[in-house]
């Protein structure tokens, strides 16, 4: 079967691409809103069930590893059926695990909630991302892919925001009604904009064994992994730093990550042009030079605060452009296993998170706040050996348009 979609049975203006593209990025934004709504609950939600900072930090840890471990699970189960349900379906389980949450009496059952949340989630990024490359033209690709997960950066930018506010006036379970009711609203337009009988080259859970044992592919997918690691390196302990080394309290940091957050943004939409007109492996060899040149400068702080938030937002720039060229890239390795490549390469996500996270803190540990930022650079050199690594391989497999 095509990997094209099949035309609608049912039309009407919303229904173009263009529209459509839009629908799905609205619908991310709410799955990254109720992803990430937890990292300004953390108090509140501690306080609310008698229990450490640390420990209801593992309502984030829960989400990133139910995430990794169902996605590419349930995107193969579901391989053959139309991909305007599977969608619905993610968002109506997400919708369920944000109801759990909100009703939970103790931080167990919200931790069951978070692992709901993040199978219906799995079930839907990926997803609304092969639609997105299915219907685009190839050579608007690369913005396609950037306009449906720049839902997800504005989310940190305005959701976590819109929802900490939310939990510190009306409480925390008020942030996750809220989030259950955009995504509610988030299935009905997923059901009434996008067309029927779109359908990609049907995937099995066979389909993703084949794409574990592909060493190229995954090869290629952990790429995502690499470059992640080596961002939450520094990302992990910005807030700390800047207050030990700027001073900065409440005020300073919150406009510090609004700036970042807007840097996400436009790095997102950056980086879909970018790969339209550098081509995958170039847009991520330039942009993981620049991490190479960026990350370091933040372990000369103090630095006067104008220049702070302008080296944040730089970074957030070159540090959130990837993800299109990235896509675009498995797209070219995994064309028949789209949806099963884009499912494993959201895992990396979660997956690079924790291990950058992880060596930031051991970096920490060892040398002080003060070496992040080296640090980081250092690890986003293996990056780009990683990166050429990957495009050498595919070049001798004679898999050449995926490098």
């Amino acid at each position: 079967m095509s990997d094209a979609p099949r035309p609608a049975e049912a039309g009407g203006e919303d229904d173009t691409p263009h529209g459509v593209i839009w629908t799905l990025s609205a619908c991310n934004f709410v799955i990254g809103m109720g992803a990430f709504v937890v990292i300004g609950l953390l108090e509140p939600v501690a306080d609310g069930f008698g229990v450490t900072r640390g420990e209801a930090g593992a309502l984030m840890t829960v989400y990133a590893i139910a995430y990794a471990i169902l996605s590419p699970l349930l995107v193969s189960a579901t391989g053959r059926i139309g991909r305007r349900r599977v969608m619905a379906l993610g968002l109506a389980v997400f919708a369920a695990g944000s109801a759990l949450c909100a009703l939970a009496p103790t931080l167990w059952a919200m931790m069951a909630g978070r692992a709901v949340a993040a199978a219906g989630a799995g079930m839907f990024t990926p997803v609304s991302a092969a639609v997105a490359a299915a219907l685009a033209a190839p050579e608007a690709r690369g913005r396609a892919l950037a306009t449906v997960v720049v839902g997800l950066s504005l989310a940190q930018v305005a959701g976590v925001p819109a929802g900490g506010w939310i939990a510190y006036t009306f409480g925390w379970r008020g942030a996750f009604w809220l989030i259950l009711a955009l995504a509610l609203i988030g299935v009905a337009l997923v059901w009434t904009r996008v067309p029927q009988g779109l359908r990609l080259a049907p995937v099995t859970l066979r389909d993703l064994g084949g794409v574990l044992r592909d060493r190229l592919a995954m090869g290629a997918v952990l790429f995502t992994a690499s470059f992640l690691a080596a961002v939450f390196v520094l990302y992990t302990y910005l807030t700390p730093l800047l207050g030990e080394t700027m001073g900065w309290g409440r005020d300073g940091i919150t406009l510090l990550l609004v700036i970042y957050g807007a840097g996400a943004v436009l790095g997102n939409l950056m980086g879909g042009w970018m790969a339209d007109r550098l081509g995958a492996v170039r847009t991520l060899v330039v942009l993981t030079l620049c991490q190479i040149a960026v990350m370091p400068v933040f372990s000369g702080l103090p630095y006067p605060e104008a220049a702070v938030m302008a080296l944040a937002f730089l970074w957030a720039l070159v540090g959130w452009s990837f993800m299109a060229a990235q896509q675009l890239r498995l797209l070219a390795i995994a064309p028949e296993e789209a949806s099963v490549v884009l499912a494993l390469n959201a895992a990396a996500i979660y997956i690079g998170a924790a291990l950058g996270s992880a060596l930031g803190g051991a970096v920490l540990g060892a040398f002080g706040i003060g070496a992040l930022g080296i640090a980081g650079g250092l690890a986003a050199c293996w990056v780009l050996a990683h990166i050429l690594w990957s495009r050498r391989a595919a070049l001798r497999a004679g898999r050449g348009t995926a490098a």
